[in-house]
């Protein structure tokens, strides 16, 4: 069956025309959307058009299944796909508004040796309606609705490689920018990639302006791709020309993502690192790696993270060491999934390849 939250507003208002429906029940359809409810719990719908359209479009596309909260008010939420599969999320609170992290894919096929969300590899990207259903569902937890956010910043940070899942981000993309949608301003959305070189340029050419952060992790070639297989066919001389040519579109300054460990901390990796990005308009966010135990990697003391800084902005680079939340919920993408699914014997609902080549 199809989801509801795979429709925009203009889908919605059309399918009504054609059933003879009043126009205004467009916006009580769209409301049971954006609210991540059952038709059957909007008051004032009457039973007729419920059923018309619960027999073609299913909704909500996911609920939380689970939730795990953190001493630094971090909630991680385990959100379950109407087929079984699960997908996780983080709700970040800040002073300047509340953060949410969101998946963009069952597993990952990227094969970062860090990362626990390619650990079982990619079983199948989430529909455009699918990640609007992840925002949608802790927006309405948390008290808000289509007028009134509760989430009012979202990174596409968690399971999944976005770009390879191009056509469905770019869609939800302009889904909760849309003002039927949930009308966030995409300067608020933040999108995070391994380094799809070519996807970088059409994410640009889209018009789109979102917050571009790429994962480097490393300063040279042979250290990336001992990490990131990623690399192999899109080296860092390719990536940094897609920055550059994202920036040029775009106006957007391009943040860099190098989680520190103990293979990539040394004051000649940030030296490195400076002079690849000298003359940039770029920014480095440091992040101290989060322990996954079945990666075996590591992350540093605070004192080596802030000396790894200090040699950044020695030499001109913007740099800032990003604060970690949720790190006893186990807050790195991944992590709760694989717990989950050994707990309810669901390895088998993880297949696919563990890396690319794209």
């Amino acid at each position: 069956m199809k989801l509801l939250q795979d429709l925009s507003y203009s889908q919605i208002k059309l399918l009504v025309e054609e059933a003879g429906f009043p126009s205004y029940r467009a916006e009580q359809i769209n409301a049971v959307r954006i609210s991540n409810r059952e038709y059957s719990a909007s008051s004032n719908l009457p039973k007729k058009v419920a059923e018309y359209f619960s027999a073609s479009y299913a909704t909500p596309a996911c609920t939380i299944a689970e939730t795990v909260s953190g001493k630094d008010g971090a909630e991680k939420y385990l959100f379950a796909m109407r087929d079984g599969n699960v997908v996780e999320g983080v709700f970040m609170p800040h002073s300047y508004g509340n953060t949410l992290c969101i998946s963009t894919q069952v597993g990952c096929r990227m094969g970062c040796v860090f990362c626990a969300s390619g650990l079982n590899g990619l079983k199948r990207n989430l529909t455009c309606g699918e990640m609007l259903s992840e925002v949608c569902a802790v927006n309405a937890l948390k008290g808000g609705s289509a007028s009134r956010r509760a989430v009012t910043n979202i990174v596409l940070m968690g399971s999944g490689e976005p770009l390879d899942n191009f056509e469905n981000v770019v869609r939800f993309l302009r889904e909760i920018n849309d003002e039927k949608g949930l009308n966030i301003s995409l300067r608020n959305v933040s999108l995070s990639t391994s380094g799809l070189a070519g996807r970088i340029r059409e994410l640009a050419d889209t018009g789109l302006n979102v917050v571009l952060s790429v994962s480097l992790h490393a300063p040279t070639d042979e250290k990336r791709s001992a990490i990131m297989p990623v690399n192999r066919s899109n080296p860092i001389s390719v990536l940094m020309a897609a920055a550059d040519y994202y920036f040029e579109k775009t106006g957007r300054r391009v943040i860099f993502e190098y989680a520190v460990g103990e293979h990539n901390c040394g004051i000649s990796d940030a030296r490195e690192l400076a002079r690849l990005l000298r003359g940039k308009n770029a920014h480095v966010n440091l992040i101290n790696l989060n322990y996954v135990r079945e990666r075996g990697m590591r992350g540093l003391k605070a004192d080596n993270v802030k000396a790894f800084a200090e040699e950044l902005k020695k030499r001109g680079i913007g740099c800032t060491v990003r604060r970690s939340m949720g790190q006893d919920i186990e807050g790195a993408c991944g992590q709760l999934r694989i717990k989950y699914m050994k707990e309810h014997d669901l390895d088998a609902m993880s297949g696919g390849d563990g890396g690319t080549d794209e």
